[in-house]
C-alpha cells in the first residue's frame, strides 16, 4: 500500500501554509504528535509537572516499545535522549578508548562527530582514520575491509545519510565487516530514521543515534539511542544520575544493565510522549511505503533541477536519499533560500566544507529535502522560485 498523501497533508497543518522542503532540518509534525505534546503540557500546567508525569506514566513508557518496533530493536535497548547529538555523544564517550586505538570513519562525517573523534584522540592517544569513497561517493567497502584486517580498530563510526549530499552509505555491508572482525559499530541515523526502512539486526550496528525532529516528524528537543543488549554492560556512560544508576549508600553505586543507563531523570516528558506518537504514526503508514514515496519524490526533483539551465545537482551515491543538494549559477545559496522563502517554499543551505573530511566539498549549496506529505506541486513551486 502506498501513502495516502491527501490524508497525510490533512494531518499536517503546516501544509496549508508552506511547501516545506526542509525535512532534513526539521519536518512538519502531524496532528497526533501536536496533540500529544499539547495535551501533556496542558496537563502539567493544571495539575503540576510531576503529577502529570505520574498520570501519563503509561504513555511515557510506551515510547520504548514504539521506537524499538520502528527499528527492529527490543524495548530495553532504547534510551530516551534530548537530541541526536547527545545520544551519539553518550554512546561514543562510553567506549573505553586506549592509546593506539583506531577510529575509522567516512569522508562525509558530521562535524560534531569529527570534533568528538579529535578530542578523544588527543586525550587517549587514539587515531582517527578516514576511509576513502568509492566511485559513487559512498564509503569504499574494500578499503574498509583492508583497514579492519590490519587490526587495532576499536570503532567504526559513520553516518547512514550525510547531511548534505544525498548519498546513502552501505550500512549493512559495513555491519557485516565489523562483525567479522569483532569491531564496535556506531551508526549516526539522524537523517535516516523515519526516512528509510531500518532494522538494526540486519544492519549489524552496536549503537545507533537518532533525532525526533527530522524525518520522524517528532518534537524538537527529542531523540533516542539504541544500544545492543549484548554490549550494553561494556559501556560506561560519561555521566550518571539516579535514573542511570542506583546509589549504594554511602559510597557506592550500581549502573542499570539496560540502555536506560544512558538516560537522565530530568527530561522533556511531553516530548517523549510526542516522539512515541511520531513513531506510532510512521509505523502505521509503513516505513517501506515512506521510503518509496520520499526517494521517488527526490528523484523527480533531481530530474526537474537537472533540466533547468544553470542548475547543478550535487548528489552522490548509487541510490540517493530524499536529500537533494544543488547550486544555481550566479546566485549564492543563501540568496536562493531567501527567494524561495519569499514564496513560502522552505529549503536550507548546507555547508559541505564544514561537514566532513572531504577537501573538495563546496562552501555552500542549497539543500531541498522532501517528505511523503510533499507533492509534485511543491517541487514545481521550488522551481518557480529559483532566481
Amino acid at each position: 500500500m502506498g501513502i495516502d498523501v491527501e490524508k497525510a497533508r490533512a494531518d499536517t497543518p503546516g501544509c496549508a501554509r508552506v511547501a516545506h522542503l526542509n525535512n532534513a532540518g526539521a519536518a512538519l509534525p502531524p496532528a497526533p504528535v501536536i496533540e500529544a505534546v499539547a495535551e501533556h503540557f496542558a496537563l502539567e500546567t493544571t495539575i503540576g509537572g510531576y503529577e502529570a508525569a505520574e498520570q501519563n506514566a503509561d504513555a511515557v513508557e510506551h515510547f520504548y516499545g514504539a521506537v524499538a518496533g520502528l527499528i527492529g530493536a527490543r524495548a530495553d535497548e532504547i534510551a530516551y535522549v534530548e537530541n541526536a547529538t547527545r545520544a551519539w555523544d553518550m554512546a561514543f564517550y562510553a567506549i573505553p578508548f586506549a592509546e593506539g586505538d583506531r577510529i575509522l570513519t567516512t569522508t562525509s562525517e558530521y562535524s560534531s562527530n569529527a570534533i568528538a573523534y579529535q578530542q578523544v584522540a588527543a586525550a587517549k592517544g587514539a587515531r582517527v582514520e578516514v576511509i576513502p569513497d568509492d566511485a559513487n561517493g559512498t564509503l569504499a567497502l574494500d578499503a574498509l575491509e583492508a583497514e579492519l584486517a590490519k587490526g587495532g580498530v576499536r570503532l567504526v563510526s559513520l553516518n547512514h545519510i550525510p547531511t548534505y549530499n544525498g548519498l546513502v552509505n552501505p550500512v549493512a555491508e559495513v555491519g557485516r565487516l565489523c562483525r567479522e572482525h569483532g569491531v564496535l559499530y556506531l551508526l549516526d541515523a539522524c537523517q535516516s530514521v523515519g526516512h528509510l526502512a531500518l532494522d538494526v539486526a540486519e544492519i549489524g550496528c552496536d549503537m545507533l543515534s537518532a533525532t525526533g525532529r527530522k524525518y520522524l516528524r517528532g518534537p524538537r528537543g527529542t531523540g533516542f539511542l539504541y544500544v545492543r543488549r549484548e554490549i550494553v554492560r561494556t559501556l560506561e556512560p560519561p555521566f550518571l544520575d539516579l535514573t542511570a544508576a542506583e546509589w549504594k549508600a554511602p559510597d557506592g553505586f550500581e549502573i542499570r544493565d539496560d540502555a536506560r543507563r544512558f538516560e537522565t531523570w530530568e527530561r522533556y516528558v511531553a516530548g517523549q510522549i510526542g516522539l512515541a506518537a511520531a513513531a506510532d504514526y510512521a509505523s502505521a503508514l509503513g516505513i517501506a511505503a515512506i521510503e518509496e514515496r520520499v526517494t521517488g519524490l527526490a528523484a523527480s526533483l533531481r530530474r526537474m533541477l537537472a533540466g533547468r539551465p544553470g542548475v547543478t545537482v550535487l548528489d552522490r551515491g548509487e541510490h540517493p536519499s530524499g536529500i537533494v543538494t544543488f547550486t544555481v549559477d550566479g546566485h549564492a545559496p543563501e540568496a536562493v533560500k531567501a527567494a524561495a522563502r519569499a514564496r513560502d517554499v522552505n529549503v536550507s543551505v548546507a555547508q559541505p566544507r564544514t561537514h566532513g573530511y572531504d577537501p573538495h566539498g563546496l562552501d555552500a549549496a542549497v539543500r531541498a529535502s522532501v517528505h511523503y506529505y510533499n507533492t509534485e506541486e511543491d517541487l514545481e513551486r521550488l522551481l518557480a522560485a529559483l532566481p
